[in-house]
């Protein structure tokens, strides 16, 4: 048994679109293979065998002996988004999609909201975040609306600038919408948009709140939690999940701090999971079509792991994977249906290509299988082919 298992999802980084894809409108998409037209150095990913993942079909060089376990998954779940992808990461099969609203929300949420809060609203459309404040940011100055957007994902997303709402409202505002977003409204997430201005332009700011749907059934995070060992997220994993199972909580504003977060947290005495998202991938570049940008926090994250590996002990396992893809080549700025890497690596592992996987609950079921834990999240798990 791995008495510290770390899970990290670098958040979007998807690695070719999944056999369903063309349901989804996403036949083609890899994110993977579109940043790396921005030729990211990538040593320790490219170590472990990222790159040996047979379906990623890269241009990128193969590592000739690959220290670590590749292989990957594909998503059973009826979605492609943040909150279905880690719910099945952990272990929930979520067979119909969460809610979404490609035409803006219908009168019966507005209304029930504009009621319950003594507002009026601007836009109610499906919107990148960054472009809603530039064309609905002024007007809400002027007028003190909110704005309440959405997207091709299951979230109620209200956008305010800290001086006209300030954050306390702005989040009094958004638990009021998660109230009322139940039953068949029932959205995955209601999030927080904070933004202020500099220089005439609008920008986005470190207080984003996602208040998430809670899970529909029992988790690994739960098992773990209920059989006494530690549960400690970084980043937005907390707001995923509602809370549930997670014994520590320590938010983020951006990749920094998070990939800073696990390096201390590696440091620390804890037996059970530390479970990490890094948003950024998703939210500052696949979202905004920086193939660059992505590249370079690609990079930066490697140097981060780099660090990481050469701290771990025999008893640490790292896996490294993902939620879903965001490809920042493909047409749109939505998610897109992929296949997510499965990289893994402890000082005491046999390197070896462990193939596919049906579900992203095989992880789920290897994390609970390390630890003794009965569980029936997967038929398929990875635990008994890397112990020695």
């Amino acid at each position: 048994m791995f008495d510290r298992v770390f899970l990290v999802v670098l958040d979007s980084l998807g690695i070719g679109h999944a056999a369903d894809a063309a349901d989804f409108g996403d036949e083609g998409a890899n994110t993977l293979k579109s940043v790396m037209t921005a030729d990211p150095k990538l040593p320790n990913l490219e170590s472990l065998g990222l790159f040996n993942i047979k379906i990623a079909e890269l241009e990128a060089e193969p590592c000739s002996a690959p220290k670590g376990i590749f292989g990957y998954a594909e998503e059973l779940s009826r979605g492609k988004d943040t909150t279905v992808g880690h719910w099945e990461i952990a272990g929930l099969i979520s067979e119909k999609p969460l809610p979404a609203y490609p035409n803006g929300f219908p009168e019966e949420v507005i209304s029930a909201f504009c009621e319950a809060n003594g507002v009026e609203i601007l836009c109610n459309k499906p919107y990148s975040g960054t472009e809603v404040i530039k064309d609905y940011g002024e007007e809400h100055v002027k007028t003190g609306k909110p704005i309440v957007y959405t997207s091709a994902d299951s979230v109620f997303q209200i956008a305010a600038h800290e001086s006209v709402i300030p954050l306390p409202r702005l989040y009094e505002l958004c638990e009021s919408a998660r109230k009322i977003l139940c039953g068949e409204h029932a959205v995955g997430r209601v999030i927080a948009r904070p933004f202020s201005d500099k220089n005439g332009e609008f920008y986005r700011t470190g207080g984003r709140h996602d208040y998430s749907l809670e899970p529909s059934g029992e988790t690994m995070l739960d098992k773990l939690k209920s059989n006494g060992f530690d549960v400690i997220s970084i980043g937005k994993i907390n707001d995923i999940f509602a809370g549930h199972g997670i014994t520590e909580s320590n938010p983020t504003k951006n990749n920094q701090e998070g990939e800073a977060l696990l390096l201390e947290m590696q440091k620390r005495e804890f037996k059970g999971l530390c479970f990490v998202n890094l948003v950024d991938f998703d939210m500052v570049y696949g979202h905004r079509n920086d193939i660059s940008g992505y590249a370079r926090a690609l990079e930066h994250f490697d140097e981060t792991l780099g660090r990481f590996l050469g701290g771990m002990k025999e008893s640490d396992l790292l896996i490294i994977t993902a939620d879903h893809g965001c490809d920042p080549g493909f047409k749109g700025t939505d998610h897109t249906r992929e296949n997510i890497p499965l990289i893994i690596y402890s000082p005491n592992c046999i390197a070896q290509d462990i193939g596919g996987f049906e579900s992203y609950a095989c992880i789920a079921e290897s994390v609970c299988r390390n630890f003794g834990i009965a569980s029936d999240f997967s038929d398929q798990n990875f635990f008994e082919r890397i112990k020695k």
